[in-house]
């Protein structure tokens, strides 16, 4: 279903010109017009889902499908050293358009695009315990 004043439902159905690299019945792959690196790619489905936490799962399974062979296109294009798909859920999280999406972007050795954090510690117990929390949250 797609969502009127959504950009992403428009330009996934075809209402806005896109630079497209692939497209079936249920997404379409195209190039984000502001990219990381060249070939920085956007798998937008054609339905409407505000992220993956609101997305049907088979949606959220073809969607990683499709992004894996955009990114072996990538490298195939570009010879890059490596392949990011990054998706982001909530404005915390860096999203900026609120319909699912998945950016595929293609890596380089010492390119320095920041796709990184610090990693931190914890203590056995801590991680146990926070384990544990989550584990009581997870939907059956």
């Amino acid at each position: 279903m797609m969502k009127d004043d959504c950009i992403f439902c428009k330009l996934a159905n075809g209402v806005f010109k896109t630079n497209t690299v692939y497209e079936d019945e249920d997404f379409r792959v195209i190039l984000d017009a502001s990219p990381a690196a060249k070939g920085h790619s956007l798998v937008i489905p054609k339905s409407h889902f505000d992220n993956a936490l609101t997305a049907d799962e088979k949606v959220l399974g073809k969607a990683m499908n499709v992004a894996a062979k955009t990114g072996r296109a990538l490298m195939k294009t570009f010879g890059c050293d490596g392949i990011n798909i990054v998706q982001n859920n909530g404005e915390a999280a860096g999203q900026t358009v609120f319909h699912l999406h998945l950016h595929v972007i293609p890596r380089y050795k010492d390119d320095n695009i920041g796709i990184t954090w610090t990693p931190g510690s914890d203590t056995d117990e801590n991680f146990a315990d926070t384990a544990k929390l989550i584990a009581e949250k997870f939907e059956k």
